[in-house]
């Protein structure tokens, strides 16, 4: 027994239906060798990676139809990994990437229940500035702003790992520290497209929660 349960859920993003392996609640922990708290994750957190949440949802319907054409594609944060799972059924050159050390095995096995080639997973702890991964053109990230320190940790990572001409989305709910990031990018070059949107079907507008597209370098204009 793995010490922790689970359940499968049944997405459908469009035309693309998967099924998903996740912790079957949030009070889920399970870390008998001590891998999540030597990577600095609490028993608090611990689940979090386990669950599909509605900005892995939404950001899923954004890059449904993104244009992968010889694009080096990073998901930060990837936890069960739905929007690389619908890129990756696409034919994109997907990279996730995360710090729990259960989200590269939940990755490898909903990859092979949806008949997908195994997703390339980088162990990617946003604070290590000496882990070289290369440059990616597009850079994705799902409700990804949660603590009061993320939004310089993922502002500086994408400073790392950006090509000069980039693109960026990340789905944030509602979260205060959107704007943080926002800052940190445009002090990189970046620039800013805010939408608003519902990330649940009970929502009504005004939408507290937000798609941030982040362009540089020749991208700047681009629609």
């Amino acid at each position: 027994m793995p010490g922790y349960h689970t359940r499968k859920i049944d997405v459908q993003v469009g035309a693309f239906h998967c099924r998903i392996r996740a912790l079957s609640d949030h009070m889920q922990f399970a870390d008998p060798e001590g891998e999540a708290a030597n990577a600095g994750i609490c028993s608090a957190s611990w689940s979090l990676f386990g669950q599909l949440w509605p900005a892995s949802r939404v950001l899923a319907q954004a890059v449904k139809h993104i244009d992968i054409h010889n694009r080096r594609i990073i998901e930060l944060g990837c936890g069960l990994g739905l929007p690389s799972l619908l890129l990756q059924s696409r034919g994109a050159d997907i990279t996730a990437s995360d710090h729990h050390p259960l989200s590269e095995p939940f990755l490898d096995y909903n990859s092979a229940l949806n008949k997908l080639p195994p997703i390339p997973y980088l162990d990617l702890p946003w604070a290590d500035t000496a882990l070289n991964v290369g440059k990616f053109d597009l850079i994705v990230g799902s409700d990804i702003l949660y603590e009061g320190n993320h939004a310089e940790l993922v502002g500086d990572v994408i400073g790392r790992i950006a090509a000069d001409d980039a693109k960026v989305l990340i789905t944030c709910p509602g979260r205060g520290y959107r704007n943080r990031l926002t800052r940190r990018l445009e002090e990189l070059g970046f620039e800013v497209t805010e939408t608003r949107m519902a990330f649940s079907e009970d929502q009504v507008a005004p939408f507290k929660g937000r798609l941030l597209c982040y362009r540089r370098g020749n991208l700047k204009q681009a629609a």
